[in-house]
């Protein structure tokens, strides 16, 4: 399978799948703070770190790619978190930002350290 196509086929997975997660959230939940958003970047920046470290990118050409960029990066949305924060109140931004760093370093060192535990 060619890398783009493994790229392609991923990113489409992701962003069904944010789409999805996005309005399950949204239906419950009407508050200011973009959670639906935050939610998935969280969890994108958890599995991320567990790939990457689980994965070997050698030994496994296609599957990087695929889950990774096509997938993770399909399901993790950078320029929603950006819309959002600049049109969010000054002190919801202000937490999303924060929290959004904060929680989504914590989430892929989380995700990395967990692979490296069940790899030993």
């Amino acid at each position: 399978m060619n890398r783009y196509l493994a790229v392609m086929l991923g990113g489409a997975v992701g962003s069904v799948a944010r789409y999805a997660i996005s309005l399950a959230i949204m239906g419950r939940y009407t508050g200011p703070f973009p959670i639906a958003t935050f939610l998935i970047n969280v969890t994108g920046s958890f599995l991320i770190g567990f790939a990457m470290t689980l994965i070997p990118g050698r030994a496994a050409p296609y599957l990087r790619p695929l889950l990774v960029t096509g997938v993770l990066g399909g399901y993790t949305t950078f320029s929603a978190f950006e819309w959002e924060s600049y049109s969010s109140s000054r002190g919801i931004a202000l937490l999303y930002i924060a929290a959004s760093v904060v929680i989504g370093f914590a989430a892929c060192w989380s995700g990395a350290l967990l692979a490296r535990y069940l790899t030993r």
